[in-house]
């Protein structure tokens, strides 16, 4: 055995199913992991696999109940969800053409059941390889509408206490089979109990990411820090590509772990500037094309590893020495510079299990120090990629059709317990730059799990938001600007997803089935537990300056997260949105945190925060916090804040206090803005510290009403009440006013615009209507406005 070092040690023990939940026989073994999860093994020779592989590495759970019934031929188990019937000692066999299965598992109280070879044909994917040039390619995945589904772990090495990976030395059958019905939920939480759970995210990655396949130098990348500075647009990470280091560019050769001092001249110095800025740094890496001769440290990796012919050390993820040297020689050395993370750029999808092994090793090597938080970049190796965020899309084409892929691939993402694709905003290359598709790019991004800018090095790409006009310049800034305030948000679901196995994203057609295959709705998610996005993915209809979008909003009443109008749900709306538009909307009740630091690029614990609340029902939203860039958060260094809002019409409380973790994690002051969204100015504001009444302000801004309490104490509970007469606004959207807009903005005379309105507003049956407009182009009305009216015609609300 090979001992790689503390970091990559793996707990035997955990591997080990408690005894009572196995039933076992000669050739066969049964493992009942929880009342939805069963491990099926056969043996031809009965042994069996207890270490950990590279899929699972926990199977020691508490005793499930189920019943086991035997004779001398059948065995049945029996839990709340299946029922497992199986010709005892019989290779397992199934087939669905001749019926011909002696292993059958029944879910129960439906008529569905899985048996062994099952084609799992409803299987909903999940994202494949990567997205490279809108290449369509899935993997299974864990959702399915029959409610079951199957992992084969029978080919996947296994781990020793080292860490280190070898093949198996058995032949045999190891599946795990998840009978879950309409729990998904639960079938996620069983997957994430063999397999681990999500890792914590650093808090910075949640921020604004910059990259571009470029060669930036010292001079090239300060200009652009500070271009960026200089336009308020924060950002957290700038991800460097292969020409930080010295390469072989002649044979097209991306490999390099050498500084080029042709363009980095002092590399530890820039590190440390971007960091005093706040801006973290990855470097594009790629291990797999072997070391050659210009690397630094090259000689002295002679000395423990041989090169080839052609003078290439080659590189094996599974030859642990050559891991070890790698490790040491190569990246703690850059580790030591202050490098962030890596991004592991190794293009292969036809070895993507050696990926996934470098993944494992590359988190792991981090965790040698307990400061610095884990995480990759990478393409999707599809082996428990949750545990190795995050996960890279590939080359996109500039286009539409890249960013109707999008929301569709991250709640694919989902159906495999996976939260963070990271995509190139924009699109990567090719295609046609333009303003409206680089705008819905980037809300869509704002509104993601990642939101990473990138592109291809010609200079007529533009991801830079200044170098568009002053339309797309100022939505673009507004939309970067609050990415970074709703960071404390965004942290506080992922936690969740490393807590609970909750991810970020929720497909819509999760608790709608019937909308998967609606292509108007089976884009739109749940982000987290307060907010649901509908996707904009179309063009607008230019005439009238707006896209015109359809879209269903789910059980219970929302409110337009920017405007502040309120959809009753359950039903699907036609709305008219403008370019600074989005259609993201709040739940009743919703408590959002915003962060605001003084630092632009600021992503720690912010002192300022604004907390937006809306009206409707009682919520309790549980904000967590930690340093966001150490491991000190699994030895307790954390925080969790309860903001409890206690609803009644005419009179609002909301009392926020820590409730969990250390106190020192958030600053000792903070200055809070409350904003009540929809609410008029309240007759009586009190602030208590404590039991001690203290000074506010409060005002009204637009429709909603803002109370603002400034240097207030963290170590204590702070009470506010605000009273008032009818102070909610109902604020119901009105199709018809969304319309009059329209007509408003329009480049018409105005006298026309008061007769389209009398006939567009009338009482008049529809086909009258549609006379009436007609009739209006002998008076001067240009035909593609009488067709656009026409048009409208099919929403405007009868009054």
């Amino acid at each position: 055995m090979y001992n790689l070092g503390e970091q990559f040690k793996i707990n035997m023990s955990n591997a080990l199913a408690n005894p009572k939940n196995i039933v076992q026989g000669k050739f066969f073994r049964f493992t009942v992991l929880s009342e939805r999860l069963i491990r099926l093994e056969y043996s031809g020779n009965g042994k069996f696999t207890d270490a950990p592989t590279q899929i699972v590495l926990n199977r020691n759970m508490e005793p499930v109940a189920f019943e086991a019934q035997e004779d001398d031929k059948y065995l049945i188990i029996t839990t709340s969800f299946f029922k497992l019937t199986y010709e005892k000692e019989r290779k397992f066999a199934g087939t669905s053409f001749n019926q011909t299965k002696n292993l059958k598992i029944d879910l129960l109280n439906t008529q569905k059941f899985w048996y062994y070879n099952h084609p799992e044909a409803r299987n909903y994917r999940s994202p494949g390889y990567s997205l490279d040039n809108n290449n369509k390619n899935y993997d299974k995945g864990l959702y399915s509408p029959d409610g079951f589904t199957s992992l084969d772990d029978s080919n996947s090495y296994v781990f020793d206490e080292n860490g280190c990976l070898n093949e198996r030395t058995n032949s045999e059958i190891d599946i795990y089979v998840f009978m879950y019905m309409n729990d998904f939920e639960g079938c996620l939480n069983d997957y994430f109990n063999i397999t681990g759970y999500p890792a914590l995210i650093p808090r910075y990655a949640l921020g604004n990411w910059w990259s571009r396949d470029t060669a930036y130098d010292d001079l090239k990348l300060k200009g652009l820090v500070d271009k960026f500075n200089e336009k308020h647009i924060p950002v957290s990470i700038l991800l460097l590509s292969h020409d930080w280091h010295l390469r072989n560019v002649k044979n097209n050769i991306t490999t390099g772990f050498t500084w080029n001092k042709n363009y980095f001249k002092y590399p530890s110095s820039m590190i440390n500037y971007m960091h005093k800025v706040n801006i973290h740094m990855g470097l594009s890496i790629n291990p797999f094309e072997g070391f050659y001769d210009f690397e630094e440290y090259y000689e002295q990796m002679k000395k423990y590893l041989a090169p080839d012919k052609n003078g290439v050390i080659p590189f094996d993820v599974l030859d642990y020495k050559t891991l070890d040297v790698y490790f040491k020689m190569l990246i703690h050395p850059l580790d030591n510079m202050g490098v962030d993370f890596y991004f592991l750029d190794y293009d292969n999808i036809s070895d993507r299990m050696n990926l996934g092994r470098l993944n494992h090793y590359h988190f792991l090597d981090t965790k040698k120090d307990f400061n610095k938080r884990p995480m990759t970049l990478s393409r999707n190796s599809s082996l428990v990629t949750h545990r190795y965020p995050v996960l890279y899309s590939g080359k996109t084409i500039v286009g539409w059709d890249t960013l109707k892929l999008i929301p569709y691939f991250n709640n694919m993402a989902v159906n495999n317990g996976v939260s963070f694709w990271a995509h190139d905003i924009g699109g990567f290359y090719k295609g046609v730059e333009d303003n409206e598709l680089y705008t819905r790019f980037i809300q869509l991004g704002t509104f993601s799990p990642i939101m990473k800018l990138g592109c291809d090095s010609g200079k007529y790409y533009k991801r830079e938001p200044w170098r568009w006009g002053i339309k797309t310049y100022t939505i673009v800034k507004d939309y970067l600007t609050l990415r970074h305030k709703l960071i404390p948000y965004l942290y506080t679901e992922s936690y969740k997803y490393y807590k609970y196995g909750k991810p970020i994203i929720k497909p819509l057609y999760y608790n709608y089935k019937e909308f998967y295959d609606d292509v108007n709705y089976r884009n739109e998610y749940y982000f987290g537990s307060e907010l649901f996005v509908a996707p904009i993915l179309k063009k607008k209809e230019y005439i009238m300056n707006r896209v015109i979008h359809k879209f269903f909003v789910p059980d219970g009443v929302w409110y337009d997260f920017f405007t502040g109008k309120k959809f009753p749900g359950g039903r699907a709306y036609v709305s008219f949105f403008n370019d600074e538009d989005y259609p993201v909307f709040a739940k009743s009740g919703s408590i959002l945190v915003f962060g605001d630091n003084e630092n632009i690029n600021d992503t720690n614990v912010p002192k300022n925060l604004e907390i937006q609340i809306f009206p409707g029902h009682s919520n309790t939203y549980n904000l967590y916090e930690d340093d966001g860039v150490t491991n000190m958060y699994e030895k307790g260094s954390y925080l969790v804040t309860s903001i409890d809002y206690n609803y009644l019409p005419n009179n609002y409380t909301v009392i926020i206090r820590a409730v969990e973790g250390r106190s020192n994690i958030v600053p000792e002051n903070r200055n809070y803005k409350f904003r009540f969204r929809n609410t008029k100015k309240a007759e009586d504001v009190i602030l208590y510290f404590n039991e001690t009444k203290i000074d506010c302000t409060s005002y009204i801004d637009g429709t909603d009403f803002v109370v603002e309490a400034k240097n207030i104490r963290t170590d204590g509970q702070l009470t506010l009440n605000c009273k008032g007469k009818d102070i909610e606004i109902d604020a119901v959207r009105l199709i018809n006013e969304d319309i009059g807009s329209i007509i408003s903005d329009l480049q018409i005379e105005t006298e026309m615009k008061m007769k389209i309105d009398e006939i567009m507003f009338s009482d008049l049956p529809i086909n009258k209507k549609r006379i009436n407009i007609r009739k209006l182009q002998r008076k001067g009305l240009e035909k593609k406005f009488v067709k656009l009216f026409l048009k409208l015609l099919e929403y405007v609300k009868q009054v």
